[in-house]
Formats: structure tokens, sequence, C-alpha cells
């Protein structure tokens, strides 16, 4: 589950590539909102399980984030 984080590569695609008040659903390829089905869907799948729990977990970590530092759940 550790190996999820690697879906921040997409970040060093934006410029700047770290931007305190930025949400990062929405705004990062991987962080789509459209992706957040398929994360869920590897979940009930014995091979992909732990790569989806890792992946929702992560974008419900985002989505706190970007609800604690702008107000928002989604941008």
């Amino acid at each position: 589950m550790i190996g999820t984080m690697l879906v921040d590569l997409d970040h060093l695609f934006a410029d700047p590539i770290y931007d305190s008040n930025r949400c990062s659903i929405g705004f990062h390829p991987l962080h789509e909102p459209i992706l957040f089905a398929l994360y869920f869907g590897l979940c009930f799948y014995s091979k992909t399980r732990y790569i989806g729990l890792g992946l929702v977990i992560h974008m419900a970590l985002d989505s706190v984030d970007c609800q604690i530092t702008n107000g928002i759940w989604f941008v």
C-alpha cells in the first residue's frame, strides 16, 4: 500500500511542483474524480485489493487536505 504513494509522481508535471494552497483533486492527472471509481473498483479484486485500498485512502486524505486548506472537497 505504501507503493500507491507513487500516484503523487504526477505532481512533478505541475508548475510550480508544490503549492501549499492548491488542491490536488482535479488538478493533477491521476487525482481526477473520475478515476476514483476505478480506484474503488480495484478494491473488489483479490490481486489488486491492496493497491485499490491504498489509492482510495490516498484520495480520501487528499480530499480532507483540500477541505482543510481551501474549504472545498473537490475543484
